[in-house]
């Protein structure tokens, strides 16, 4: 019997489908990798019976990203990743052996059917996948065709069960088009990106920002928040008058009229008008006019203006508006949220759609009305040829969804009825009166029919005050006419949902995209969120933008990304060459990158007026080794410690605090050690700013602390405080934290892994000797007489933390509070060390994990 493999893009999905093709009678068991499962079931297959195997990835496959040196700030120029820099495919996340899943549970398949999401991105990962399998795959008779594309728009039974029916073939030129985006943003990125860190961070103290980041996306979009902002700094408000006249309509009734004029910019003209007009006793009707007229329903729902009323009307961002809405999607709820289109085809299920909702506690009258009467043909909107528009694909109630992901279902089915109801029908009213020689209206509306405002009554036509039955020629008795004085107001700041607004007109980014760029630029501290959701920039974002201005503004303005979001578009259509638009893209940006670097100085310029220099800025913390001088710990992102005397500055671990340790110095280069700790309850080690920054021996990297320096006699070394490998991770080895008594810790130093033990013991030190059974460290430990846990009242006792049985009540393993990169080895970092002293060389990684034994700790796994 011949198998099937088949791939979605989650493991949700692929239990979804799975579920709807074997209508449930299926097997299912995990993957290897420990994230994805496989469903087993049997079926026929082009004709033939066979095997199906139904798994999954977790998103993209493979990230792009430079080879060797080309990764290490120090050792490249910047200006050779445009070119000279080569790039790989790696892994997008090494810890889920993807690759070697894929190809364990590829192997010996005859076919492929790819169920990636049906957009450029899940094109791209359609190939990525089948790189992975196809080397594996049992090879195919000559023209038998074995690669097959599912094509769909939602998690329903006839949506997977047509996709099936109609399989088709991957696309190579929307997948060249995605490997062409990450290509550029990659090399321009990490260009400008490191260029103008190292600059500028390495001048000002102040910045507060980890990374000032370049994004051919990322910058145009920040541009705009600084283009408002420039408006409203430069505003000059201006006073104008206006005329108001109020008209009697009865004793207890008046009628407030508006100026024809609207307004005037100059006092002494108003108060002519205003004269000409407040003496005047009756206000003569002009004319008089009733028109029935309508406010159009919505157009159906695609993913900006999704954003766009998630932003302004739910308060929520849209980076979580877009993951809650791809969470409705993969549970069924919705149809597939990334879509740009907002016509339905005209053989789309609108009334099935619609009978999904007929029994809803909110809306089954509205719907049944609808089902009943016949529904209204939706209006013609714009098809973009990928997606339906976002539609509900089943009922869903508040108790079962919860939160956001309830309010954000509640709209997106509000809109879809409303796109198949009535317009809304409303009469207006309007009056023109004369009082003097002067011209004032009044205007009113009455609700004829709400159509699809009952079901958005958000939209509905606000109450007014009926206007009074009158003809021309009647008089009514003026109240007053009184001159207002008023100013004009500057723009408020940008709201989400008008940049998602600027980013769709202008071409920036893609529906998919645009949520990840405006998050990032609140991430890197280049805007802040205002009530109301309106993006404030910040000092630095408005001083990078107007030093981009300044220098060259095609960097900023949106006219260059948008033509190479056309160009793209062109790959992926097929129209245009991959590598020369590669090439001429990069080409293009090279020469504005040299001409930004020859130019930084005019940057530099607005900087120096809104930032302090390194020397000026932070606090004295530890002694320089070189000059023995205070060095000042400068707090903002990133911290680090810098030596005015010396002019050196010192990268020091993130997201924890820094304090002095002791006084004590390195052995070998004098600098006095600093203390990182994530908390009470999580890691901390000391380390030598200079050796945290120059490592000192072959086998250390740049960014270890002294948790994992091989000095083989220091006494804060790895060397020194090495325990035993760590239980949890395969190169990280458990080390003493010397200053955690009398709460004493045992933390690996690569993985967040802490073990809390011996507490209340008043010293804690780790022996010469070792295991018998595990070679792992033998631990000293002393407590006091009053509060000793040890059996018989004894205070001291010398055991493995592994394996003997006295340690085993008295240790508790915890993950610490988060897992810091910035402070710990990833992947290729050198195999974890055991202590050296007297057992084995310095660097030997630990012979055995004690796999047998590991439940002493594992066994109080929190």
């Amino acid at each position: 019997m011949k198998t099937v493999l088949m791939v979605a893009e989650k493991p949700s999905l692929a239990q979804s489908i799975a579920k709807i093709l074997s209508r449930g009678n299926m097997s299912s068991h995990k993957g290897l990798n420990g994230a994805c499962s496989v469903h087993e079931y049997t079926g026929t297959f082009t004709g033939q019976q066979v095997r199906f195997k139904m798994t999954s990835v977790c998103g993209h496959v493979m990230t792009l990203d430079f080879l060797g040196k080309y990764n290490k700030w120090d050792k490249v120029d910047p200006a050779e990743l445009f070119s000279q820099a080569p790039t790989e495919k790696k892994e997008a996340n090494p810890k889920l052996n993807m690759v070697k899943f894929l190809q364990v549970e590829g192997r010996g398949c005859d076919y492929i059917v790819l169920w990636l999401d049906c957009d450029k991105e899940g094109e791209n990962i359609c190939f990525e996948v089948l790189d992975a399998v196809l080397p594996v795959m049992n090879k195919a008779h000559s023209g038998e065709k074995t690669v097959f594309r599912a094509r769909f728009s939602s998690i329903t039974d006839t949506d997977i069960c047509n996709a099936m029916a109609r399989l088709g073939e991957p696309d190579h030129n929307e997948a060249l088009s995605v490997d062409a985006r990450q290509e550029l943003d990659l090399r321009i990125g990490c260009a400008f990106t490191r260029f103008q860190t190292k600059y500028f961070q390495g001048k000002y103290g102040d910045l507060d920002s980890s990374l000032i980041s370049f994004g051919p996306c990322q910058t145009p979009t920040l541009g705009f928040c600084v283009e408002r902002h420039d408006k409203i700094q430069s505003f000059k408000p201006e006073t104008y008058w206006v005329l108001q006249a109020k008209v009697n309509v009865d004793k207890d009734k008046f009628l407030l009229l508006d100026w024809d004029r609207v307004r005037v910019f100059d006092r002494e003209i108003a108060q002519m008008f205003l004269n000409m007009t407040k003496l005047e006793k009756e206000a003569q009707v002009e004319a008089t006019s009733r028109k029935e007229k309508a406010k159009q329903r919505p157009l159906a729902l695609n993913t900006v203006e999704m954003l766009r009323v998630a932003s302004s009307a739910l308060g929520m961002g849209p980076q979580h508006a877009m993951q809650t809405a791809e969470r409705l999607y993969t549970q069924g709820y919705i149809s597939y949220p990334r879509t740009e289109t907002t016509h339905y085809p005209e053989n789309f299920d609108l009334k099935g759609s619609l009978r999904q909702q007929a029994n809803h506690p909110y809306w089954a009258d509205t719907v049944k009305r609808l089902l009943a009467e016949g529904i209204n043909r939706p209006r013609k909107g714009h098809d973009a040829g990928d997606h339906p528009p976002i539609t509900p694909m089943k009922s869903a109630t508040e108790a079962e969804l919860g939160g956001d992901a309830w309010r954000l279902y509640e709209y997106i089915t509000r809109h879809f009825i409303a796109t198949v109801s009535h317009d809304c029908k409303y009469l207006q009213s309007t009056i023109s009166f004369r009082i003097g020689p002067e011209l004032f209206t009044c205007s009113g509306k009455t609700v004829i029919s709400p159509g699809f405002t009952e079901i958005m009554p958000w939209q509905s036509v606000p109450l007014e005050e009926s206007l009074p039955t009158c003809q021309r020629g009647d008089t009514f008795a003026v109240g007053e006419v009184k001159m207002l004085e008023k100013q004009t107001n500057p723009p408020d700041y940008l709201t989400e949902a008008e940049l998602i607004t600027l980013m769709e007109k202008h071409g920036i980014g893609t529906d998919a995209s645009i949520p990840v760029h405006i998050n990032n630029i609140c991430q890197r501290n280049y805007v802040t969120v205002e009530s109301g959701r309106r993006l404030k920039p910040t000092n630095l974002g408005i001083v990078l933008v107007h030093g981009y201005y300044k220098i060259d503004a095609e960097l900023v303005l949106p006219t260059i990304r948008s033509a190479v979001e056309k160009q793209l578009n062109l790959i992926a259509q097929g129209k245009a060459d991959y590598r020369q638009v590669l090439g001429h893209t990069l080409d293009v940006f090279k020469r504005k990158f040299h001409y930004f670097v020859d130019s930084i100085a005019g940057m530099d310029e607005l900087m120096e007026v809104s930032f302090s220099p390194l020397a000026a800025t932070g606090k004295p913390l530890s002694r320089c080794g070189k000059c023995h001088r205070f060095m000042k710990y400068i707090q903002a992102k990133p911290s680090r410690l810098h030596c005015s005397h010396c002019d050196e500055t010192y990268t020091l671990p993130q997201n924890g605090t820094i304090k002095l340790y002791k006084e004590l110095r390195c052995p070998l280069d004098d600098f006095e050690l600093v203390l990182w700790s994530s908390g009470s309850r999580g890691k901390s080690y000391p380390l030598c700013p200079y050796c945290y920054n120059h490592p000192p021996f072959r086998d250390m990297k740049k960014g270890m602390g002294c948790n994992e320096c091989t000095h083989p006699t220091c006494q804060h070394s790895l060397s020194m405080l090495g325990i035993g490998q760590c239980v949890e991770c395969e190169s990280g080895v458990l080390v003493l934290d010397p200053t955690s008594g009398p709460k004493w810790k045992v933390a690996c130093n690569k993985c967040n892994v802490v073990a809390h033990c011996f507490e209340n013991a008043h010293r804690v030190r780790v022996s010469a000797d070792t295991c018998n059974t595990c070679e792992a460290a033998l631990l000293d430990v002393d407590f006091n007489k009053a509060k000793s846990p040890l059996p018989g009242n004894e205070t001291q006792h010398t055991g493995c933390v592994f394996c003997d049985p006295v340690f085993q009540e008295l240790v508790e393993l915890k993950h610490a509070a988060s897992c810091h990169p910035m402070h710990r080895g990833g992947p290729g970092r050198r195999q974890g060390r055991g202590r050296a002293r007297g057992r084995r060389p310095p660097g030997k990684p630990n012979p055995r994990r004690p796999k047998d034994k590991m439940s002493a700790l594992a066994a109080y796994f929190v």
